[in-house]
This record gives structure tokens, sequence and C-alpha cells, in this order.
């Protein structure tokens, strides 16, 4: 029901704005008068500040007693060379003054104690102890964090470790290969955030990505369907083991199999189950288990049919020969209780309740069905497990970057998908630990601890955006401040070009009641895994109408760079392009100031489904020019149309309904990336 109550005098909204005004230059002048506290990602167990800081100007030593801290020492030298600061390193019994000492010492007892650290940062020295060099590494990592512009370290006391075991990062270069280069520097960023598993899948339907002497028709050009001739030789991974290592990760390679291996039966001319394949994937298991020095292997086994009860047995049994456990997806293969599951998929899962059964997380950690938006918000507020800390039987999580289809260039992989904010949010949870209940696509409503502590964290994010990104891509803004009325749900009976109230002329919008107050500039309504995840509206109805209404204010008339959509098409499935002059498949609109506002001129539209050759190119908000919009002086209307229809339409699997928008005025820093126009939202 439409409620309408008087409009305010001009008067009264000049008053209120003036007001707003002076709280707003109020509490600016309050922050620019008091010590601005450094934001620290993955944020520490336990963390106090004191109001120190260490001169690293003034630092004379690194020292250290424990010659296994050596490298680190090091390591530690030449972060601070870089920063221009030389600094020499001496092992030295007795701590002096103005040093950095490395000192050896048990910080937290159990499993969490091998990464552990403790971190004591004071005016005249700076002490960072655990008990083995992987926790002084991750010392490091956070004081690297705690020097300002002017090489001063705030002063703090830092316990730390984490809440799971296994945090990893997974990237299928089966499907689109990446050189050794764009991996290297997703790998350098996820050691400075504390991730300690790269989990490397090499093998695919598509290719076959790792060299074998014995056979290197597997590797041939003709055997590729993409990047033909492109693999990582025998050389190239060994140096991936070495560079991971080297920053305490450890690489996991996977072989698929028997599943996702067409590349292996066009290369060999046989089936991986067959007698003879059976034989060949053995040979190769020997080859790589006595080649590489690795703990893990992974066998992938999922999607497929198991016509030979005896082939995962047997190759598991051989892995294990060579001291090497063995992961495989799950539901995946017929595995016995000591294979690690890495689960993928909600249902199906009841060997992971078993008490002797270890297991990985990726359910709903797939990035490339996410925006750069709700990547953060989904992945934040993770429960990872249903755990708030890992134990016997839960090791971790994984996020992972799947690409089924076919891109243009390496870098579209990390442009088109939101690795490293969805990075930075799963260092978070997974190290920190805790979370949320369930899957949620929702900040959640502001007076809910859940929202101020997502809001708590966004800040910290678009800090390290804009120190430590600007040069890749990083497409999360904030998007917090941004405040929604929804409306709804009208019945459209599978009509969803009817219009209802809200779009009406002389309707006063921001003085109706709202149905639900939504946060964000990503916004779901209904998420296509409903009901496992959670999104604005509570009871979801098909063919349904809802309407979302906001207003900006503008000080003076110009033009804004805007980031709008409503559908966040996959990059691990083929989603169909909406046709020419529409933005989906579902009528959706908006308004600003009541002019609608054209949809994009997409590279193909209307393209069809399955195309999974046919690479993007501007079907996502993130990585194509913003519009330009012109903005009036004062508040400017925004009004969103989002109709429903049924949640499993009639069409292929591969068109799934995604009940969302997108709207965000953005602006350029330095550097290459957008930032949100932190403009004052009131609904």
């Amino acid at each position: 029901m439409n409620t309408i109550w008087k409009q305010p005098s001009l008067c009264h909204i000049r008053i209120r704005e003036t007001i707003c005004v002076l709280l707003l230059t109020f509490n600016v002048l309050c922050a620019n008068g008091r010590q601005q506290e450094p934001s620290i990602i993955p944020l520490p167990q336990s963390l106090q500040w004191s109001p120190d800081k260490f001169d690293l100007h003034k630092c004379t030593a690194i020292i250290f007693t424990d010659t296994s801290f050596k490298k680190e020492a090091v390591r530690l030298q030449q972060l601070l060379a870089e920063k221009g600061n030389t600094v020499r390193i001496a092992p030295a019994a007795m701590p002096q003054a103005y040093t950095i000492e490395l000192r050896p010492g048990t910080v937290v007892p159990g499993r969490q104690s091998a990464e552990a650290y403790q971190l004591e940062v004071k005016h005249d020295r700076i002490v960072l102890t655990a008990g083995t060099a992987h926790g002084i590494f991750y010392g490091i990592q956070t004081l690297s964090q705690l020097i300002d512009d002017n090489d001063l370290v705030s002063g703090c006391t830092i316990v730390d470790y984490p809440a799971f075991r296994w945090r990893g990062y997974m990237v299928d270069v089966g499907r689109n290969y990446q050189s050794p280069d764009l991996l290297k520097q997703q790998i350098d960023k996820m050691a400075r955030y504390k991730l300690n598993v790269f989990h490397f899948h090499l093998t695919e339907d598509v290719a076959w990505r790792l060299q074998v002497k014995q056979y290197p028709r597997l590797t041939a050009a003709a055997s590729m369907q993409r990047n033909k001739g492109k693999y990582y030789s025998i050389e190239q991974m060994k140096e991936l083991i070495r560079y991971c290592k080297d920053r305490h990760i450890t690489l996991v390679p996977e072989i698929d199999m028997p599943g996702h291996s067409k590349a292996f039966t066009r290369a060999m001319g046989v089936d991986m189950q067959s007698r003879e394949g059976a034989e060949i994937v053995k040979n190769i298991l020997r080859e790589i288990c006595s080649t590489y020095d690795i703990p893990y292997l992974h066998i992938g086994a999922d999607e497929v049919k198991i016509t030979n009860a005896q082939f995962l047995p047997a190759v598991t049994q051989l892995i294990r020969q060579y001291k090497k456990e063995v992961i495989g997806w799950a539901p995946g293969g017929n595995y016995d209780e000591h294979t690690i599951r890495q689960l993928w998929k909600e249902e199906e899962n009841k060997d992971a309740g078993k008490h002797a059964i270890r297991y990985i997380d990726s359910r709903f950690l797939y990035i490339s069905d996410m925006d750069p938006l709700n990547s953060v918000v989904t992945i934040f507020n993770r429960q990872i497990g249903g755990k708030p800390h890992g134990n016997a039987s839960l090791l971790g999580a994984e996020f992972c970057l799947w690409a089924d289809r076919r891109v243009q260039q390496e870098s579209d992989l990390v442009n088109m998908n939101p690795v490293y904010p969805a990075m930075l949010a799963f260092s978070e949870r997974s190290w920190r630990g805790g979370g949320y209940p369930g899957v949620v696509f929702s900040i959640g409503p502001d007076s809910s601890a859940r929202a101020k502590a997502f809001a708590a964290f966004e800040k910290r994010l678009t800090d390290h955006k804009r120190k430590y990104f600007a040069q890749l891509p990083f497409h999360y803004v904030k998007q917090t401040h941004i405040k929604w009325h929804l409306f709804g749900p009208f019945d459209n009976n599978g009509s969803l070009n009817t219009s209802y109230w809200p779009e009406m002329k002389g309707v006063s919008l921001k003085d109706s009641t709202a149905a639900v107050l939504a946060t964000g500039g990503t916004v779901w309504l209904w998420h296509t895994h409903g009901p496992a995840v959670k999104a604005w509206l509570e009871q979801p109805r098909e063919n349904t109408t809802w309407y979302a209404y906001t207003r900006f204010w503008s000080n003076a008339d110009t033009v804004i760079q805007l980031w709008a959509d409503f559908k966040d098409l996959s990059r691990s499935g083929a989603d169909a392009t909406p046709s020419k002059g529409a933005w989906d498949y579902m009528n959706s609109k908006l308004w600003i100031n009541g002019a609608l506002l054209a949809p994009p001129q997409w590279a193909f539209p209307g393209r069809a489904s399955g195309k999974l050759e046919e690479p993007m190119v501007n079907e996502g908000f993130y990585y194509r020019p913003p519009a330009t919009v012109k903005v009036k002086r004062g508040w400017n209307n925004v009004l969103v149309k989002l109709p429903m229809g049924k949640f499993n339409p009639d069409l292929d699997w591969q068109v799934p309904p995604k009940w969302m928008f997108t709207f965000i005025p953005v602006h350029r820093e330095k550097g290459i990336n957008w930032y949100a126009d932190e403009r004052r939202f009131e609904p």
C-alpha cells in the first residue's frame, strides 16, 4: 500500500542539509585530530594498539639467534630496502635498542603453533616471536602493513594464528592457460595475505598442460583445443613449486581422472578407465610422484561415470606408495576413508560428517560465478564448513577460479573475475575464522552485527586497494553507503511488462513505506541457487515484480560515471547475452530522474547460450566503460524495476534467472581502478 506524506518545505530541506554538512565537517575534523590506525588484512586474533611509533630511519639492525630464521631476516631486509631503508643483519644474543629482533619461542600451543607469531612494536624496538620460520614469515607480512608513508611503524602488541590450517586458491589452467609470470603475481598476493595452498588444476577436456616425458603427445598442440602448444615444462613446474615453497605455500597439482580427460583420450587414443589407459595413467603418476617434491596430489574424480571400479583404488594406492596424500572432489568417485574430500556441491556430502573423513570446503566459493561486490559480501559472511574454526576433520577451504569459457587474453582471467577482492575477503575469513551460518548474498540490516562487521572490513579492504593494488585489477568499490527502499511484491502472473504504482507519475517514493530496507551497490533479491543461498527477500516468489528506490545528492549540475547492470554473466558457464536494447531477459529497467537509462550496446547482443569458444567482451559492468549520466544539482531520484517470471524457466540450464541489480556512481583515482563516489544516499 502506498502512503503519501506532505512534502517538506524548501526551507526545512535546506536547514536539514546545512545540519548534515556541519556534522560531516565536525566528524572529519575529529578524525583528522586523532591517530588513524593501519588497516590489517587478515585481522589478527588479538590486537592492542599503543601510541608508540618505531622510526625505521633509526633502525640499526635486524637480529636473530635461530639460524632457521636467517632466510626470513634477509626477506625483511629486502622489504625495508624497497622502502628506502638500508638495515644490516646481525646475529646477536642480546637485544639492542632500535633493532628488529626475530626471536624463537612458542606463541600458542596446539595445531596453530606452526604458523603462529607474536609481534610487539615499541618506540625503540620491534620483537617478532615465533616457533618456526613460517610463523616469522607471517609476522613480517603483518609488520609490512604497519608501516606508514613516513616509515613509521605503529605501536602494537599482536598475538596471531590461523583458524584453519588449509587456506587455498585454485586456478584452472587446463581450460585457459596462464603464464608463469601471471601465476607468480597471484602467488605473491597469496603470500602477503597468508594463504598457504596453491591448487593447480592442470588437466581438462580442453587440454593437458603438464609435460610428461614418457608421453609427449599429451602436450602436443594437436591434442589441445585452446592455447595450443601451451603447457608447463618439468623445469617450469619445479620452479613454481619452489616459488610457492619459498613463500610457505604448498603447491597441490591436480591431474583430473578418470573424468575431464578428453584431452588424454585425444592424445593417447584410449579411455583412462580401459586396461591400457589405466596403465598409462599409472606410468604418468609414477613420473609425477618421483619428479616433484609435493606432499599432495589431487585426482579430481568428479562428474564422471565410474565404469572401472578398480581404477581409483589402484591409482590411490600407487600415489600413497610415494608418501603423498590423495585429494578428490566430492561428490565424486569411489574413495576410501583416507582420501581428503574437496566439497564442491551442497548436496550429496554424506561422507563429510564422518569423523575419519577429512575435507576442504569449496561450496559456493567459485568466484567465476560472482561479481566483485557480491563475492566480497558472501565470502566475508561465510562460516567455512559451517564451523567457526577448523578441526581434525575440517581442514579449511579453497576459493576457486574456473573459467569454462575461452578468454581473449590471459589478463581477462583476473580482470573479468574478482580474483583479488575475493582473495582478501577469503584471507580474512579463513585466517580469522568465525563468520555467520548459511550462504548469504546480502550485507544485512544496518543495525545487525553482521552489517557492522562488514562495514569495518570494507574500510580496510578499500585502504588495501589504494595502497597495494593501484596497478592490478581490483573491482570492488565501497557500497555500504548506498541505501534502498524495496517495494513489492506485485503479482505479475508471468507478464513482465506490467507497470505498478511505484513507476506512476506523481508518486512520492521517498515518503512511501518500503517492504524491505536494503544496502549495497549490488543488490540480490533472490539467488539462482536459492533457497540454499539467502538474499534480501526472505520469502521470494516467482512471477512477481519488485521496485528499488533511492536518491543521491549532487552539489551541481554535472555528468557522472555509473556502474549499472542487471545480470552478472558467469564465466564458469556459457550464459546467453541479452538482446539488443535490453538489460537482461526479464525486462528490467532503470530510471534516473524519470528518464530511462539505456542498456549498453552489447558486443554480441542476443548471443545464444553454450558458446564457450566465444569470449566475453563487455558483458560485465566492471570491465566495460561506465555509463555517462547527466545529473542535476540537488537530489537525484533512482528507480529500478525488477520483474521475475519462473525461477526455473523452460530455458537452457545455462540461462539461469538472476534477480539482482547494480547501481554505483564511480570515479577514477591514481592507478587503473575505479572507486565509488561516496555521495549521500537517502531513500
